[in-house]
């Protein structure tokens, strides 16, 4: 059975992506800071007939993220696909003026530096399968920086630069890396049926042929 593991799970866009693949006969390793969210989430998925299982890890603390990527492809079967994107701290969302060195640095340990220990923790497996797929999702500063979200305007463009080169690297070897740009809160951006579309999205980019970055709405529509 193919495994999805979700870094930065959540019951909103997570569970909907949970679902999505679920739909597919996809295990689903759900992994974040959180044990009780990430706990009602397993009964979810698990009430739907969905397999599912819960790991606690934070991105910033690198150890617990490869053990909880560890005992994901342990208990449920190497990981197929990987979705990096947990959400942001509001910190990182500061204005240019007021964002210090450490908390530059905070910001690029959780997104960038985050991405590069769960992308080598699954690659091996990947790489051996010759299939499988890293699917970053990402705010409009990942491409381009606003002077009010300095700490994301730093971080995701290194994370994006780093996931652009795996896919440069990898797309001959049936291992895809996409990016999901998505400028501005989902509940905003007016789509019809909401979140499962943004969910339907991420299965294709799995799925499907796509370049590496993909706009969910043009940049000009959202507002992060």
């Amino acid at each position: 059975m193919p495994v999805l593991a979700i870094i930065g799970a959540g019951p909103g866009l997570g569970a909907a992506v949970a679902r999505r693949f679920g739909r597919e006969s996809f295990s689903i390793a759900l992994i974040s800071r959180n044990q009780s969210k990430l706990d009602a989430m397993v009964a979810d998925l698990e009430a739907s007939g969905l397999t599912a299982r819960a790991y606690t890890a934070d991105v910033r603390t690198p150890a617990a993220l490869e053990d909880a990527l560890a005992r994901a492809a342990a208990e449920l079967g190497p990981v197929t696909a990987l979705q990096y994107s947990p959400l942001p701290s509001r910190d990182y969302l500061k204005p240019v003026l007021d964002l210090t060195p450490e908390l530059a640095l905070e910001a690029l340990q959780f997104s960038a530096l985050g991405l590069i220990h769960a992308a080598r923790a699954v690659l091996p497996a990947m790489r051996e399968a010759g299939s499988g797929s890293i699917l970053l999702i990402n705010g409009g500063t990942s491409v381009k920086a606003r002077a009010g979200f300095a700490g994301t305007s730093i971080a995701f463009p290194a994370e994006s630069a780093y996931g652009e080169m795996l896919h440069d690297a990898l797309e001959d070897e049936g291992v895809n890396v996409r990016q999901l740009v998505i400028p501005g809160g989902i509940p905003k951006l007016q789509l019809p049926n909401g979140i499962d579309d943004v969910a339907d999205r991420i299965w294709d980019l799995h799925a499907g042929a796509a370049p590496f970055r993909t706009m969910l709405i043009p940049l000009e529509e959202g507002r992060e």
